[in-house]
């Protein structure tokens, strides 16, 4: 068939030639000269000569100052010697010997920015003649380079004369032998595709269709090879621009590109029928190549593909085309040569039609009933035995599901085209074909296979632990059937639950253990209603069946049963969130305790996955789960010590994590094997972080169970976090997060410091330069240090806190400068004297904040909190830093501290936490009794914020009927708690310890306002008070004197 390509026409590839010549100076200058029909480029070769001090051998290289001229100019050495020293440097670098790997990588990497360097790379991997392993090197050095250095605006960017150059001598001709170079030199004419073409290479897409032309069957397929890659690339961009460039290309060679896989295609067929296997496996490479190439072209060329006949004729072809080539892998049988490029060309014409519905549903329109027919055919029907292979059935099922589940063939009144794709969709499944299909995934796929059952017994933990989730049902035959399963029973769940409850109900009693197939069938059909268990949630008397049924199935102990025991327990970890009453859960933790005693492995890991989604259910009791808690915990334990893979250990701590954060401080008497144990399997894991990142998490939840009592796992459980939070260590990269959290909990639970817990602290200055989304987990961190033992922290690191405090206020998000202020709050709460003096470089900051009227609420809430500390509890402090910062200013410090005490009026309303605004009418009524001008002229304002203050706090007692402070705590009682409240962490005992001291806990605002206001009564007299007082709104006056009666 001929080869038309109706937009092409020929360029001519323009020769490269060099001129030579001598300077006065015995310097040579290589200009490159290039000829083309529309410009004549002249360029300097530079050499690589002037690149280095020594050469490999040893020798020295004298050279002196280049002149200044528009050629650069080097000593009299041609081109051909610049290219023997980057060819000696390739050569050692290519060597196993690091003394000599070591410099040449070294000075290759030198060599990368300099000009000239690609050339000669060029040169060296187009030479057929020397070692392979070179040629590969030179070829992703000049690969690396593109992605640094070919763009305009990157650092060492290569000049525009060089890149012509490169660009003209990629596709000089298309020879190469070696397959990996041959495809490494496609992949890297693509990266300066999508970078240059069309504008600064034009020329490259018609001199590949040239050259796909060429009768030469090596030169063909390179240009194959690399027209795909190009493709591939191309249509990989996004912006809009470059999206409308590809459309125009696609347009420009779509008929080119469907003649050349139609010719291939039928070479192929004519040679394969022949018996020619050598001419066919070529033929067959070739349409491959191009049917990639019309992948792309189809899906991503067209904005609306369905208007295109070719394209729409070319998918409609999709379908014979697989027909003829499903039938030669009949003929030629599974050891021929050209099964696996054949069984490949099958999958890559599922590939289309996937990627087309996926891109384009409403053009898929027109192929949705062919689609539908042929999957189903060769799937479910007998039409497909013989012929098809696993991928391809995976294929063929995604294609089936995609139809199925897509919104856009969902009825909707607005939309024809839904309408119409419901309508077919209805029509095709009808309930006879929906049964068979139904009947077919559970009698015939879920089955499992000898392979599963061979995995069971020769690796129980693999076949235990198989990885079912994330995108697995797009590749694996297992997951994709049951996926399948899923989104037809959802859509078509009134046909199909009475088949799935016809094939349960077959299935009642227990089975011959001598049939192995009813037993496998059995296993399918549980499968099924474990899966669908939503769908039958009003169709299954789950309870019932579970007792008379499942039950006496779990008592079969014959060894063949195995399969049964291990689906009925996995059945019912399905069903207990969906259907299951509580007052069966201690029939089902018995269960769990005998299968978790069973002989096989597998039944043994189903059972605690089963366990897990058992006490992690919204329905789970404590109470009822107590009574087992001792043996399960132990048959757990002994679960984790006899499985041998890090994935089914880290499944097995999950569960014990689940199990010890759900009883919580109830684990504490049987956990004494498992803390034992865990500093072995820490050391067993030293290459496997994942496996640590779970013994993190049950650490976690350890240290949370145990309270207190968790100081005893000091020994093991700080040089952990010592590891995991040392971002100098490779394994921080895993374990950071996890490791964090465990700090923070041990902190939370430490019932006192130690030397080693406050030397950790060394970590965090570097999680602090870190910035990363952890920092709130470091900032609840340093807090937790604080409340645990501020006087021995701050001493120890509050000045390098404070310098990285500094330094994260310069560039932090507000949420982040809140977090900041917080610690440093808490600080001045925990420790009003010490906290202010080691934070003293932070306040003036705040206190300028104040003053400047920080705009953003929250943050002007918290440096009022901080204001209010240091003022109420370090008034000393308070205004040393006043006067200080009054000098600074060239202010007077009443002057600052009326303007102060206007905007904290004036934000008042930014402060919604009560304690703040209590603490904030504290830090002001202490200013009282006072003689100072000012801050009698701001008494209305102070008066204003305490009746407000008074508003929030004063509450109604209801056994005096009088006016509380309901913000007043008197003594520490432990709270008691319920079954499913979590107790008090030691931190949370030290923070109301520390309430019973703080002012805003232990001073009644009521008694506060009248003290004050009666010793400036004392101080000014009776008529000045009066006088003071006139100056606040009468309103406010009388609702005072209400706050104040009795007193």
């Amino acid at each position: 068939m001929p080869i038309v390509c109706p937009n092409y026409k020929p360029m001519a590839v323009p020769a490269i030639r060099y001129q030579k010549r001598q300077s006065a100076a015995g310097y040579v200058i290589i200009t490159r000269l290039q000829s083309c029909s529309r410009h004549s480029h002249k360029r300097v070769f530079p050499s690589l000569i002037t690149l280095h001090r020594q050469s490999f051998s040893g020798h020295s290289c004298k050279h002196s100052t280049l002149p200044s001229s528009r050629y650069e100019v080097y000593p009299a050495m041609d081109i051909d010697s610049a290219s023997s020293v980057v060819l000696q440097a390739l050569t050692q670098a290519t060597s196993q010997d690091t003394a000599v790997l070591k410099p040449a990588e070294e000075q290759l990497r030198q060599w990368e920015t300099q000009p000239g360097f690609y050339s000669v790379l060029l040169n060296i991997f187009n030479n057929q003649m020397l070692d392979v392993n070179v040629r590969w090197l030179a070829v992703l050095y000049f690969k690396n380079g593109i992605d640094r250095y070919w763009r305009r605006v990157a650092p060492h960017a290569l000049s525009e004369e060089e890149k012509t150059s490169l660009r003209a001598g990629l596709i000089t001709n298309f020879n190469e032998p070696v397959n990996q170079i041959a495809t490494q030199i496609a992949v890297l004419i693509a990266k300066v595709a999508r970078l240059d073409c069309p504008r600064q290479w034009p020329e490259l897409i018609p001199i590949l269709l040239e050259s796909v032309k060429g009768q030469d069957g090596l030169q063909q397929h390179r240009a194959l090879l690399t027209f795909y890659h190009v493709t591939k690339t191309l249509a990989s961009k996004r912006l809009a621009q470059d999206r409308r460039l590809f459309q125009d290309l696609a347009s420009g060679i779509y008929s080119f590109a469907c003649s050349l896989w139609s010719h291939h295609t039928d070479c192929f067929l004519q040679q394969i029928y022949a018996r020619d296997e050598a001419a066919a496996l070529g033929s067959l490479e070739r349409t491959l190549l191009s049917l990639k190439v019309l992948r792309k072209l189809t899906v991503h060329g067209f904005q609306e593909p369905q208007e295109n006949m070719e394209v729409m004729g070319f998918l409609n072809a999709v379908f014979e085309r697989l027909k003829q080539f499903l039938e030669c892998c009949r003929q030629v049988g599974p050891d021929s040569t050209c099964r696996e490029k054949l069984e490949k060309t099958i999958i890559l014409y599922t590939k289309v039609l996937l990627d087309f519905l996926e891109y384009h549903p409403c053009a898929f329109l027109p192929l949705i009933q062919c689609s539908l027919e042929f999957a189903v055919s060769y799937v479910f029907t007998p039409a497909g035995e013989g012929v098809t292979f696993e991928r391809f059935i995976v294929q063929c099922m995604n294609l089936i599901k995609m139809i199925v589940k897509n919104d856009a063939y969902k009825p909707s009144k607005n939309m024809e085209e839904n309408l119409e794709a419901h309508k077919i969709k209805t029509a095709f499944f009808t309930h006879p074909t929906l049964t068979e299909i139904g009947r077919r995934l559970v009698s015939h796929y879920f089955l499992l296979t000898e392979e599963e059952l061979a995995m069971w017994e020769e690796d129980p933990e693999s076949f235990a632990v198989e990885e079912t989730g994330g995108d697995s049902w797009k590749y694996s035959l297992r997951p994709c059937t049951e996926v399948l399963f899923l989104d037809i029973f959802h859509n078509y769940s009134q046909t199909l639950t009475p088949v799935l409850l016809d094939m349960v109900q077959n299935l009642q009693g227990p089975t011959n253990v001598e049939d192995p197939v009813q037993l496998l069938m059995k296993d399918a059909v549980y499968n099924a209603v474990g899966l669908a268990a939503y769908e039958l949630f009003d169709n299954v008397d789950f309870d019932q069946w579970f007792k008379n049924q499942l039950l006496g199935e779990l008592q079969v102990r014959h060894h063949r049963y195995k399969l049964i025991r291990r689906r009925v327990i996995w059945l019912i970890g399905q069903w207990i969130s969906v259907k299951f009453k509580s007052d069966l859960r201690p029939l089902l933790y018995e269960v769990i305790l005998s299968l978790m005693q069973d002989p096989d492995l597998v039944v043994r890991i189903e059972t605690a996955t089963t366990l897990k989604l058992t006490v992690d259910d919204f329905e789970f009791r404590t109470e009822q789960f107590l009574p087992y808690l001792e043996s399960i915990f132990g048959l757990l334990f002994q679960l984790l010590q006899q499985v041998t893979q890090c994935d089914t250990k880290m499944q097995v701590l999950h569960v014990i994590s689940c199990v010890i954060e759900r009883v919580n401080i109830q684990i504490r008497p049987y956990v004494g094997c498992l803390v034992q144990y865990l500093p072995l399997l820490w050391k067993q894991s030293e290459e496997h972080n994942m496996l640590r990142c779970a013994i993190l998490t049950t650490l976690i939840h350890l240290v949370q169970g145990l309270g207190a009592e968790s100081k005893n796992l000091y020994p093991f459980l700080l040089p952990v976090i010592q590891l995991s939070t040392d971002v100098s260590q490779p394994p921080h990269v895993y374990l950071l997060e996890d490791g964090l959290e465990l700090w923070l909990v041990t902190l939370e639970n430490s019932p006192a410091v130690t030397p080693e817990l406050l030397r950790i602290f060394q970590n965090m200055s570097a999680l602090l330069e870190l910035s990363s989304e952890n920092l709130r987990t470091c900032f609840h961190i340093v807090n937790a240090y604080i409340y645990l033992s501020a006087t021995e922290f701050l001493q120890n690191y509050a000045e390098s806190l404070c310098r990285s405090f500094c330094d994260l206020l310069k560039d932090i998000t507000n949420e982040g400068q809140v977090q900041v202020l917080k610690v440093v709050e808490i600080a001045l709460k925990v420790s009003p004297i010490l906290g202010a003096h080691m934070f003293q470089p932070l306040l003036p900051g705040v206190f300028r904040g104040i003053v400047d009227g920080e705009r953003y609420p929250v943050v002007m809430s918290t440096y009022l909190g901080i204001m209010g500390r240091v003022l109420l509890q370090n008034s000393g402090f308070f205004y040393a830093l006043f006067t200080q910062m009054a000098a600074e200013s060239n202010q007077e410090m009443e002057q600052l501290l009326g303007s102060v005490i206007d905007m904290w009026v004036d934000r008042m309303d930014n402060i919604t936490q009560p304690e703040r605004r209590k603490l904030s009418s504290l830090a002001l009524l202490s200013l009282l009794p006072s003689d100072n001008s000012v801050i009698q002229d701001k008494f209305c304002g102070i008066i204003n914020i305490c009746v407000e203050a008074l508003h929030d706090v004063m509450t109604e007692d209801p056994d005096t009927g009088t006016l509380k402070d309901c913000m007043l705590m008197s003594h520490f009682e432990e709270p008691k708690l319920s079954d499913d409240e979590e107790p008090p962490t030691e931190q949370d005992k030290r923070k109301k310890l520390l309430a019973l001291e703080d002012p805003v806990h232990s001073v009644s605002l009521q008694q506060f306002v009248y003290e004050k206001l009666k010793t400036q009564q004392t101080l000014m007299g009776d008529q000045g008070f009066g006088v003071l007082m006139e100056t606040v709104d009468t309103e406010l006056v009388r609702q005072l004197q209400e706050f104040l009666q009795g007193l």
